[in-house]
């Protein structure tokens, strides 16, 4: 009966394990990162596409203008790397950024990353499906020269440039599908969901301050189930298709 109780054992790592803070510290809290304030508070002249999360952000107004540049000085990170990326790819990227930088709403999914330049990262966020598809649609016709950005990438100048083993092409060469985009660009910061947005099971990188931030709906939806320590549950929140196995494996 072991090799049955394996995917069930996974599921319960992953639900106990799934942050690296305290169970009360997940819905308004900010990652200990390189650039990101300690609380999250309002920062009324947030720049651009940060400026959603104006009324509680992680983020300073400094560290949102940066994010908007082409040569920001935050990680010397080059975005035309292969050439000018297109403005419309651009504008995800950006706001991706910002929501990384920004967001107080992602602590059911702060991971201990270990890096010398950041303490703490996000892991497998669900993000909605629209977000990702509209991603990948504007992008798909840019350049790039890796599958994931997190690595590999020739910094003897200072900033990122393309290994000369890795060519640059489409995106969608290196990324043929949505999910392969907004899963393996980061190394899995992101999850695609099969929730829309709206419907408060994923976060929203886009979204109209003006109608309130639906994202903290969606961490308190999260989060009620790891302090409750209701493992059935929430593993089939994470994976829907195995709730009729689980039925048969946990007891009433």
């Amino acid at each position: 009966m072991a090799w049955k109780q394996t995917p069930l054992l996974l599921l319960v790592y992953m639900i106990t394990t799934c942050s690296a803070r305290d169970r009360t510290d997940l819905l308004n809290v900010c990652m200990d990162a390189k650039h990101h304030k300690t609380k999250p508070g309002p920062e009324d002249k947030l720049h651009d596409q940060c400026s959603p999360w104006k009324r509680n952000a992680c983020c300073s107004v400094n560290t949102s203008q940066e994010l908007h540049k082409d040569n920001s000085r935050l990680y010397n990170f080059n975005w035309d790397h292969c050439g000018e990326m297109t403005p419309a790819c651009k504008r995800h990227f950006i706001q991706d950024a910002c929501l990384y930088e920004c967001s107080p709403n992602l602590g059911p999914w702060i991971q201990q990353a270990g890096q010398s330049w950041r303490k703490e990262r996000f892991l497998d966020v669900p993000l909605c499906k629209e977000d990702c598809q509209e991603w990948w649609e504007a992008c798909r016709t840019s350049f790039t020269c890796k599958r994931d950005w997190h690595k590999g990438w020739d910094w003897t100048s200072g900033i990122n440039k393309c290994p000369d083993t890795a060519p640059c092409r489409t995106f969608q060469y290196y990324f043929p599908t949505p999910a392969s985009l907004c899963e393996g660009l980061w190394s899995h910061s992101y999850k695609v969901s099969n929730y829309s947005r709206g419907s408060g099971q994923c976060i929203q990188m886009w979204f109209d301050s003006t109608q309130g931030n639906p994202n903290e709906e969606v961490v308190k939806f999260y989060a009620s189930f790891m302090t409750s320590g209701t493992v059935y549950h929430a593993a089939i929140l994470l994976v829907p298709s195995l709730a009729p196995v689980l039925s048969l494996w946990l007891p009433d």
